[in-house]
């Protein structure tokens, strides 16, 4: 692209745009934008239940399945010091493979904890956000906020 072509372009995407702030709205069909666009964000509290859901299931199947103890270690870790005060050599593998193995599933564990607890998390502050927002829109009266004191807020 030639450098009068780059600057061309600039100045038609200036003469189109509005400097003023937009705000969209639902149309009849009750999609935003009034166009029908297919590529609003939509997430609905049953989505993200279901996602939280799985999250957590994965959790405890995990918990449970990958042999850790409440000190972290496992079996494992008694079998390789056994090995070892034995003279194998294995033990030592044994114990090295242990140690990353726990690694490995403490960091998933922790990866389905924190996506179960955030979602958990952002459906009660959302919800709370969008209250909060409701109640400023509206006037004293419980009427809804005319168009002009709602543009107050955005200049």
């Amino acid at each position: 692209m030639a450098w009068d072509e780059w600057e061309r372009l600039k100045a038609d995407a200036a003469r189109r745009s509005s400097p003023h702030t937009r705000l969209d709205q639902l149309s009849a069909s009750g999609t935003a934008g009034g166009g029908g666009a297919a590529g609003d964000l939509v997430v609905h509290q049953d989505d993200l239940g279901a996602v939280g859901h799985e999250a957590h299931t994965l959790f405890q199947d995990l918990h449970t399945g990958t042999d850790l103890n409440r000190d972290g270690a496992g079996s494992t870790m008694p079998a390789a010091a056994a090995l070892k005060s034995h003279g194998f050599e294995m033990g030592g593998a044994l114990e090295l493979t242990s140690e990353v193995w726990t690694s490995q599933a403490k960091t998933v564990l922790q990866a389905c904890a924190h996506i179960s607890n955030h979602l958990d998390y952002s459906k009660k502050l959302h919800a709370r956000d969008d209250a909060g927002i409701a109640a400023v829109m509206r006037g004293r009266d419980g009427s809804a906020a005319s168009v002009s004191e709602i543009g107050k807020y955005l200049t």
